[in-house]
């Protein structure tokens, strides 16, 4: 998600209530699962809710990898929206 955040950034998420049409333009943590047992945690932007689907998109476009690749993810999926950020100064 650079620029946006960038290594030293702390980031404090919450979980989520059932109101996912409230994400959108929210920043997400997102559980993947990318084969057999390898899931991964990434940090993307909800640009659209369609039912149980959520886009999600990184904000370094030219090298983000998020639904542009993936397509629309599994609500389930989005796992918490982020609450604060801490940079160090």
């Amino acid at each position: 998600m650079a620029p946006t955040f960038n290594e030293g950034d702390w980031l404090l998420f919450i979980g989520l209530r059932s109101n996912l049409e409230s994400l959108v333009g929210k920043v997400v943590l997102i559980r993947r699962t990318s084969g057999a047992g390898s899931d991964f945690l990434a940090i993307k932007r909800a640009i659209r809710i369609d039912g149980a689907s959520v886009w999600v998109e990184g904000d370094n476009k030219e090298s983000s990898t998020d639904s542009r690749s993936w397509g629309a993810i599994p609500s389930a999926e989005v796992i918490g929206k982020l609450l604060l950020r801490y940079r160090k100064a």
